[in-house]
């Protein structure tokens, strides 16, 4: 009898165990394995949240298929006490186990409301968005100009949020004048600017910032950036330039900057300028003397004037025989590229062509026929406008 008892009591022991082992199988399998989501979702951790908070609102948007498996797999890898609140993107597929260790890594916010300085050549704007996470596309809220607008209603409340995402971007071409007093404008950061920082030395970049950062620390790392890309770009310089120094190079890029926004075109223009220091010829660029006028300071805002083409200056290239004795804007890693690896032309000439790119030519005669048809350009432009 008790052998019976013993046998049956180890049977039932047995498909127990059996049962558990299972169970822990198809628990694992459900934890480590592919989620539910076919798209993705935005998930917002709020600061001091929970995961029995964070597993409803996950169990609510179809991320997870159990709750509990989903606080437990948390419980067992030591990471309960791990949640970092903000906003995650949550991408389809995403088992438990990866949606713990995300939001338990921390780090900037992978969705949700971004913030950006965006400070361009022309203006600055501070442009409000949010991640549509469905169709990974942002959706602008409110887009204006911090200097000169007032902020839109809702505004402050939507940007002062704490997982908001706070991005700075850089315009290439813009003046280190430009950059400094857009910085001032940007309420979520602190600390006073000293001097402005030398032109060209800030890389045109996107830099994602905390709130409250310091302005100074903020330009000590654009500067960092731009010495990187200019110390790089100079190591594999082309042979044979009219260079002495890194610093000429980062002139001659400013320039190219200023002259074209056609990618394409920038090695091109690069070799103009070249061929015309190469050459012993004035470099006769209008970007030069407008900053001789602004000295960086904003836009012009009108043509040169004779007056201003005639007047020697440092930076009048039509009077003064050379490179300028600085840069006249913060040039971008492909105009710093593309001054210290030009294209290899004949080129000494170009002029508009129309299009927005340039014609170019080897001779005065091909310049100046290039130069009357794109007056005509001009005149025929003026009658379409004046006909409307």
């Amino acid at each position: 009898m008790w052998r019976n008892i013993v046998s049956n009591f180890l049977t039932l022991l047995i498909v127990v165990l059996v049962g558990v082992a299972g169970l822990v199988a198809w628990a694992k399998q459900q934890y480590e394995g592919s989620g539910p989501l076919t798209q993705g979702v935005c998930l917002r951790v709020e600061q001091n949240a929970t995961f029995g908070r964070v597993s409803q609102d996950l169990l609510a948007q179809g991320a997870i298929a159990s709750g509990y498996i989903f606080r437990a797999g948390a419980d067992y890898e030591g990471k309960s006490g791990s949640l970092k609140f903000g906003s995650y993107l949550i991408e389809p597929g995403s088992s438990m186990q990866d949606i713990i260790e995300q939001i338990t890594a921390g780090g900037p916010s992978t969705c949700g409301t971004e913030l950006n300085l965006r400070i361009g050549v022309n203006a600055q704007q501070l442009i409000l968005r949010e991640l549509d996470a469905a169709s990974g596309q942002y959706v602008e809220k409110a887009k204006f100009d911090p200097v000169a607008e007032a902020k839109p209603e809702g505004f402050d409340e939507a940007a002062s949020k704490a997982d908001v995402r706070l991005r700075i971007t850089l315009a290439e071409g813009v003046t280190s004048w430009q950059v400094v007093e857009a910085l001032k404008s940007a309420d979520f950061l602190k600390g006073e600017v000293g001097k402005v920082p030398a032109e060209g030395t800030l890389a045109p970049d996107s830099y994602e910032v905390r709130r409250g950062a310091d302005r100074a620390g903020l330009l000590d790392e654009m500067a960092k950036r731009q010495s990187a890309i200019l110390a790089a770009a100079w190591e594999n310089r082309a042979s044979g330039l009219p260079y002495e120094t890194p610093e000429e190079a980062l002139v001659m890029a400013s320039i190219v900057e200023k002259e074209t926004g056609v990618p394409e075109e920038r090695r091109q223009v690069a070799s103009v300028f070249v061929n015309r220091l190469d050459q012993g010829m004035k470099l006769q660029t209008d970007p030069t003397v407008i900053y001789g006028v602004t000295e960086g300071k904003g836009v012009l805002g009108r043509g040169l004037r004779q007056s201003e083409l005639n007047r020697e200056t440092p930076y009048n290239t039509y009077v003064v025989a050379g490179l300028p004795p600085g840069p006249i804007c913060n040039p971008g890693r492909a105009a710093i590229e593309a001054a210290l690896n030009p294209d290899s032309t004949r080129y000494l000439f170009f002029v508009a062509d129309g299009t927005g790119g340039h014609a170019f030519a080897e001779t005065l005669d091909e310049h100046n026929r290039n130069v009357a048809r794109w007056r005509e350009i001009e005149r025929q432009q003026k009658s379409q406008g004046s006909g409307n």
